[in-house]
């Protein structure tokens, strides 16, 4: 799903700002999170009916719209090196957010988020090389495991499609983070996001236009309503939020995704996790508040590029 690492902070307007600095910054990260995990259930509930691409595409191309228009930004002007970022930038966008709606196919929202946490948690306890951030990668390794079930039923029944999906939408988010770094400090603003989120819809097109036909009524609403919550309104939450936020206490709170997504999961989809699965839940969660919260220095984007 899209992730907002740090780029530009001001693309919400001035009028938006004034309100939102009334208003604590951990509750507008706590919003954006919300936001993005109900977006994710809303999803999971449209992918059945249009599939995986079909619902990548049509939230792209709304939230790509909504943000070019918001953004509007400058076609020429830029260094090759800085379009090669914002390429690859997009590239990681597009391609994460087709792993993750598939692996809305086959798994409960709070399972796929949790086992998608990975990615972000192995590349921050990477570039800390502290021990204890990998001794915690490993405790939510077992989290992984066993919110997976892989302990209480039959290897061959696992959803393995499902957990390669979420496990390749972590490895994309990691990458999402180093190039949304890179991305903000080579182009001014939101413009390196805009131009991302236009290579992002291009590379997902071939995966979804053909469902376009079916694209009407409910599903058109449904695919709003999904740009809206998962892009539009969390981009301009924690945006905000991070002009006045320390990186550890961002971290820590969106170490709650996984919990929120369950919470998303049960209240849209009606979709359950067993004790086993809060158990191996809550190793993530934990481990992730410890590696992106009370261990970060700094961001993982910010290390990366050093």
């Amino acid at each position: 799903m899209d992730r907002p690492g740090r780029p530009c902070r001001r693309w919400p307007s001035l009028a938006l700002v004034s309100r939102a600095d009334s208003v604590p910054a951990p509750v507008l990260v706590l919003g954006g999170i919300v936001s993005v995990q109900f977006g994710g259930a809303l999803a999971a509930s449209l992918v059945p009916r249009i599939g995986a691409g079909g619902s990548v595409v049509m939230r792209l191309l709304f939230a790509t719209a909504i943000l070019l228009v918001a953004v509007r930004p400058r076609w020429t002007g830029h260094s090759r090196s800085a379009w090669w970022t914002v390429v690859g930038f997009g590239l990681a966008l597009g391609l994460m957010n087709y792993s993750f709606y598939g692996a809305l196919a086959h798994l409960p929202i709070g399972v796929a988020v949790t086992v998608e946490f990975i990615g972000p948690l192995l590349l921050a306890a990477v570039m800390s090389r502290r021990a204890a951030d990998l001794a915690a990668v490993v405790a939510a390794g077992v989290g992984v495991v066993l919110i997976s079930k892989a302990l209480t039923e039959p290897l061959a029944d696992l959803p393995w499609v499902g957990l390669a999906l979420a496990l390749t939408a972590g490895g994309l988010w990691a990458a999402y983070i180093v190039l949304s770094g890179r991305t903000g400090r080579a182009f001014d603003r939101l413009e390196g996001l805009a131009l991302a989120m236009v290579v992002a819809t291009v590379v997902t097109l071939p995966f979804g236009i053909g469902t376009a036909g079916t694209w009407r009524g409910e599903i058109l609403l449904k695919g709003l309503g999904i740009a809206v919550l998962s892009s539009v309104l969390p981009y301009s939450l924690e945006l905000l939020a991070l002009r006045r936020l320390s990186t550890h206490v961002f971290g820590i709170l969106l170490s709650l995704e996984p919990a929120v997504a369950a919470l998303a999961g049960l209240v849209v989809l009606g979709q359950h996790l067993d004790g086993v699965q809060l158990l191996g839940m809550a190793l993530v969660v934990l481990a992730s508040a410890l590696v992106l919260g009370v261990g970060a220095h700094k961001d993982p984007a910010e290390s990366a590029a050093t």
